[in-house]
């Protein structure tokens, strides 16, 4: 597949005032963020666990502890659902659940995915995994006939790269099958997307339509649009999508949340959360109806509208932060939008793109800055990134950097002469072990064996002593962290290709891929006190698997795990297998 996200906004876009009532403060809220940080009777309720104290018995349980990994075969929970101990003594009054000899594992932490891309999945089209063309027009077909009520037909996931079409859809591909009403459908990174040619027409896009900056119209060699529209220039489509309702919204984070934790994750940081989100994220919180814990990444626009008013380090009992603004500066590497320093190696006419000008992301930085705000930048390419590492030490220079762990999300392709520069600055490397083993089949074709070097260089940025927060960018990538914990671990497919690994040097070990899906994950939160590792006074987040990450049977590979039981607060949430 490809790398780099770009996120479904939730739902409609509301103002201050729409926020603050949804959220039934009223004037009295424009006194946050400590009016936002109030804790809502359901929410304490659902962070106790059942029947008072608890004992985890019979089990074969890992954590990170003191920097290293701690074993334990027993874990107490206090009645507030929090670890009391490892390994302890008798537990007199508590109630005992028998591990049956399973693994335990703390709760895992994707520490960039995005919840409301992966909820829309559930209602919309899905063409990830499609081999081909015709078995995507196949499935676009079969959609369209099940739900003729539908004034659009919205899909996401396909790869043309996968499919071996050697060249990108068009809107004639799409029409063969759906001529009747608009189609489009979003590339797998989310940095492009195909429309048929109603869906040109209602978005006003002719020959004569200009590029917008930071965006690029597919057109054929007579000049007309194709079909396929790049990074800035998907508005003209997706401004004229009809709006989700709040409903819409909650049903989307309901249905993200199942998904999640029934591959072993109980928190995720959000990478693109909308004012409206925030109100839906704090009402299911409310009513004790979320058993995910969301770090909430605001957009720039929710940042500039409401930010004031939504900022909080915790909201009903660790359940709900918002406490960092995500901003972009490039597109992706699969659809050449990734902004490079020199020309693509396989396209020499283009460098990539910049999402906006740098003296625009320097002010964006400074803003988010002094409004007390952790900022994450999403950075694919070589001079992408190099952008954003100017904008954060002009930001330091200029605001001071109020140590909150400033992020960079992707940090993909990265000059070598820049990588020191993560350590000096202090910048979080937000990065995803799937994206290496899903474009290692066009990474090195698209920037040449030199700057490959600098690419998805996990050991690299950890050898020099840079914290590493690994994540998937689902829907962008598989949402399973089996599948990230196997990629960073042994740097191959699910098929264990490359045989030794592609760039194996910079592989994790077992141990360091664990830290960076837990404790290193909670830490680029601000959340590592609270969450990441089962250690007394923290929250007691696990999970019950099958498999030992550090013990691996002969021919299973860890993508192969399955979680039998997701723990939150010391609350069984889901369970999928028996022990």
């Amino acid at each position: 597949m490809c790398n780099a996200c770009c996120p479904i906004p939730p739902g409609p876009r509301i103002d201050r005032a729409q926020f603050l009532k949804l959220l039934g403060a009223g004037a009295a809220a424009a006194a946050a963020p400590a009016a936002f940080a109030g804790t809502a009777a359901a929410a304490t309720r659902s962070a106790a666990t059942e029947g008072g104290a608890l004992v985890v018995d019979n089990i074969r349980g890992y954590t990170i502890a003191d920097g290293r990994l701690r074993r334990f075969s027993r874990m107490l929970v206090t009645p507030g659902g929090k670890v009391a101990a490892l390994d302890p003594g008798a537990a007199r009054g508590a109630r005992r659940i028998d591990g049956r000899g399973r693994v335990l594992l703390p709760g895992l932490h994707d520490a960039h995915g995005h919840l409301w891309g992966l909820g829309a999945l559930a209602v919309q089209l899905d063409l990830t995994g499609t081999k081909s063309l015709q078995e995507a027009v196949d499935r676009l077909a079969a959609y369209a006939t099940a739900h003729p009520e539908m004034t659009w037909i919205q899909g996401r996931g396909w790869n043309e790269v996968i499919w071996g079409l050697g060249r990108l859809p068009t809107a004639r591909d799409l029409d063969a099958v759906v001529s009747d009403r608009p189609v489009w459908l979003v590339r797998v990174d989310g940095h492009a997307g195909v429309a048929n040619t109603k869906a040109l027409q209602v978005a006003g896009v002719t020959a004569d339509t200009p590029d917008p900056s930071g965006g690029h119209v597919e057109r054929d060699a007579s000049g007309n649009p194709t079909g396929v529209l790049v990074d800035a220039a998907k508005a003209f489509v997706t401004s004229k999508l009809p709006a989700p309702t709040l409903d819409d919204v909650r049903m989307r984070a309901l249905a993200a949340q199942t998904r999640l934790g029934a591959v072993g994750l109980t928190s995720v940081s959000d990478a693109g959360t909308s004012a409206d989100g925030v109100v839906v994220l704090r009402q299911l919180a409310d009513e004790g109806r979320l058993t995910l814990r969301v770090n909430a990444f605001l957009d720039f626009d929710a940042f500039t509208e409401v930010g004031a008013d939504a900022r909080t380090d915790s909201y009903a009992h660790d359940m709900l932060r918002v406490r960092t603004v995500k901003l972009y500066i490039d597109g992706a590497l699969g659809s050449h939008g990734a902004a490079l320093i020199a020309p693509y190696s396989d396209m020499p006419s283009t460098k990539g793109l910049l999402q906006m000008e740098p003296a625009e992301l320097n002010r964006r930085v400074e803003r988010v800055l002094r409004g007390g705000y952790q900022v994450a930048v999403h950075a694919i390419g070589d001079l992408g990134n190099r952008v954003v590492l100017d904008a954060y030490e002009n930001g330091f220079r200029t605001v001071g950097d109020q140590k909150l762990r400033h992020r960079i999300e992707h940090a993909q392709v990265v000059a070598l002469d820049d990588i020191p520069r993560f350590k000096r600055l202090g910048i979080t490397a937000s990065m995803q072990p799937v994206h290496a083993t899903d474009d290692m089949n066009m990474a090195e074709t698209r920037v040449g064996a030199e700057r490959i070097k600098g690419a998805y260089a996990w050991r690299t940025m950890l050898g020099q002593g840079t914290v590493v927060a690994s994540g998937s960018d689902f829907p962008v990538s598989s949402s399973n962290p089996f599948d990230g914990l196997h990629a960073a671990v042994t740097r191959t497919d699910r098929d264990g290709s490359p045989a030794g690994g592609w760039y194996p040097q910079q592989a994790m070990t077992p141990v360091e891929a664990l830290r960076s899906f837990t404790l290193d994950a909670a830490y680029a939160a601000h959340q590592e006190k609270a969450l990441g590792s089962l250690e007394p006074g923290k929250w007691a987040d696990f999970i019950l698997v099958d498999t030992d990450p550090f013990d691996l049977p002969s021919g299973r590979a860890l993508w192969q795990t399955t979680v039998l039981q997701t723990w939150v607060a010391g609350r069984r949430v889901g369970e999928y297998g028996a022990l």
